[in-house]
């Protein structure tokens, strides 16, 4: 083919396929009628799954010496719903017991290596009596686990107990799982030593046949953009054995990466932060065209137009270009050194340009305060200009964003609230100053802007997909857009939340994004799935997190528990919310309405687990009570309350 990462050269296709007997009971249809990409003919032919399995995943026990059996506890040391790790004695596993039966998985998360048992919190509200309220870590004696699956504390992504495969995100590697048996009242595990050191799995994938043969300008999926939802949706095509060609494009230089650590880890390179390697592209057939960019779709035609005048047919379209960020538009915004950070260089060029000089940041938007942090140690002097009085106040709410703000101010951060950028003064062709509209002038060797950014979706204008007023592209709960065929994911969309009675929202968030991918990835298979995952974030700054879940636009109120000067808190985010309902019976009946206030999201700093448990909470659909929260009475987490 010339390689995973260049255009192929045009040849004929010719693929054979044989649907697996689980596969053949289902009804492989589109939901528009047509077949699904499940039966979808290449050349006349017929196409059949070509699973390559990962070491790991397809047998654990291949080598005998690769395989470590003890006895780790009795069978009465654990409860049901308890959680621990145990020591094999060259590696750690996570045994769970639920039901009755016994699991054993992963003990770390495979995303960022959290520990899944951990639970060592204390929850006492600054207002209440002393003694009053149960501490965390007799709540959670056994981490965040619920209905078969435990969710990581730090990021939320969760993982089936039973096959350690990831259900919910971010990352994209599963659990290992290991085989457990009970002799004699005692609790065996037998594992691979291989995989309790990796802790991740890689699940099975299906990969193209004769993609050598392929034609340069078709192509059965195609996926505009490589981030976290295209390269997730990619995945998920070829783990539920799709064997056609999948192409993705991206106008970046690079193979996916971990975006969210260009400002929270800014001197990372390209291959430190990437998602896959270039090999694993290449095993599973999933062809990345970097430096490409899309100009325009025809969707009657299934034609995309790339910028260099290159057309490529699709039979699916997944759309996930994200967001483009917003300029200043003041006089000398265009000079050099002033940086809207978008790829690895940019990072890595600011810290190297910021390293005992004056830096200016303009935005106080998580992108601008986690690059603020980050060269708060670095540079000579780190200046944040903010529209808004207070950091964050639209998010997380006023109390906390003075906390955060004085955090700043302790670590050499100056803040200059209320007020924007007039002009960018230059010498020598450089920056040398930022003039702010209050008179204030600072002195800057570099600026870094982070004032928001708008959907990267101009060049569908005149496709006739849905875009909102701003710019979103607006997608059912299957992320289908009202094109048949066209699918669209991550920042760059609407979507119902089911969260907020399935309000259509934009969530951009590194985890909703990989969920979209997936969504979008089974039901190019016709899998029917509707989204239903809790939006779930963090941010870090001065080695510190704060996490968050749930969907807080519009909050009424904010319930803090635990005390913020300490930076050790939780806060609930309330709405008032109307719940209808019928009385009566089923041919008498009237509606009935009530409006409650109600918790929408939460955050939280040096309170783990909190918000995994209450992202828990949420995805279960039951309802947090304004007044469970005020009172400081926590069994509700415990599913003892609403």
């Amino acid at each position: 083919m010339g390689g995973c990462f260049s255009k192929p050269k045009p040849v004929e296709v010719k693929i054979e396929v044989v649907i697996p007997e689980k596969e053949r009971s289902k009804e492989e249809m589109s939901p528009n009628g047509k077949a699904s990409p499940l039966i979808y003919k290449v050349n006349g032919t017929a196409r059949h799954y070509h699973l390559e399995e990962h070491p790991i995943a397809s047998n654990p026990y291949h080598n005998p010496k690769d395989v470590v059996e003890a006895s780790v506890c009795h069978v009465k040391d654990l409860e049901n719903g308890q959680m621990r790790e145990v020591d094999l004695g060259c590696g750690k596993a996570l045994l769970i017991k639920e039901s009755g039966e016994f699991h054993a998985v992963g003990h770390k998360c495979p995303h960022y290596g959290a520990p899944l048992v951990k639970g060592e919190v204390h929850l006492t509200g600054g207002e209440a009596a002393a003694g009053q309220h149960q501490p965390c870590s007799a709540l959670f004696p056994a981490g965040v686990l619920s209905k078969g699956r435990v969710r990581c504390p730090w990021h939320g992504a969760c993982f089936n107990i039973g096959t350690g495969d990831i259900e919910d995100f971010p990352g994209l590697d599963s659990l290992p799982r290991f085989q457990v048996k009970i002799e004699k009242e005692k609790v065996y595990i037998r594992a691979s030593k291989q995989a309790l050191q990796t802790q991740r799995r890689t699940k099975m994938m299906a990969k193209c046949i004769s993609l050598s043969n392929y034609n340069l300008s078709s192509t059965n999926v195609l996926i505009i953009g490589a981030g976290a939802a295209g390269l997730v949706c990619a995945e998920t095509l070829r783990q539920e054995g799709f064997s056609d060609r999948i192409v993705m494009c991206t106008m970046d230089r690079h193979l996916p990466y971990d975006r969210p650590k260009l400002s929270k880890s800014m001197d990372s390179h390209p291959e430190q932060i990437a998602l896959r390697p270039k090999e694993f592209f290449c095993t599973y057939d999933i062809e990345v065209l970097t430096e490409m960019q899309v100009a325009a779709v025809d969707v009657k035609s299934k034609i995309a137009v790339f910028k260099d005048g290159f057309k490529m047919e699709y039979n699916k379209l997944l759309i996930a270009t994200g967001n483009t960020p917003k300029t200043l538009s003041c006089k000398g915004k265009e000079m050099e050194n002033v940086f809207n950070i978008r790829t690895p260089e940019d990072a890595n060029r600011v810290v190297k340009l910021a390293t005992s000089k004056n830096v200016v940041i303009v935005g106080a938007s998580f992108l601008g305060m986690e690059v603020a942090a980050y060269l708060a140690e670095r540079a000579h002097s780190v200046s944040l200009v903010e529209l808004e009085h207070v950091p964050f106040k639209k998010f997380f709410g006023e109390r906390v964003g003075r906390a955060v703000m004085k955090m700043f101010e302790n670590n050499r951060v100056k803040f200059y609230m209320q007020t924007e950028v007039s002009e960018l003064r230059e010498q020598e062709g450089k920056l040398k100053e930022v003039v702010l509209k209050s008179g204030k002038v600072l002195r800057a060797d570099v600026c870094v802007v982070g004032v928001g950014a708008v959907p990267a979706t101009g060049f569908l204008k005149q496709s006739g997909i849905n875009i909102d007023s701003k710019g979103f592209i607006v997608v059912n709960k299957m992320m289908q857009t009202n094109i048949p065929g066209v699918f669209a994911a991550g920042d760059a969309v609407t979507f119902p939340l089911a969260l907020r009675n399935n309000k259509k929202v934009n969530v951009p968030h590194w985890q909703m994004a990989h969920m979209h991918g997936r969504i979008a990835a089974l039901n190019m298979l016709a899998h029917g799935t509707e989204i239903s995952t809790v939006p779930y974030l963090w941010t870090a700054m001065f080695g510190k997190s704060i996490r968050y879940a749930g969907h807080g636009e519009g909050f009424d109120d904010v319930v803090i528990q635990g005390d913020l000067d300490e930076l050790k808190f939780v806060a609930f985010y309330t709405k008032r919310v109307s719940r209808s309902w019928r009385v009566g019976t089923r041919t008498a009946f009237h509606a009935e309405s009530r409006r409650s206030d109600e918790v929408v999201a939460v955050a939280s700093m040096n309170y783990d687990p909190i918000v995994s448990k209450v992202a828990e909470v949420l995805a279960a659909g039951r309802t947090i009570r304004k007044r469970d929260v005020e009172t400081g009475d926590m069994s509700w987490l415990t599913g003892k309350g609403t």
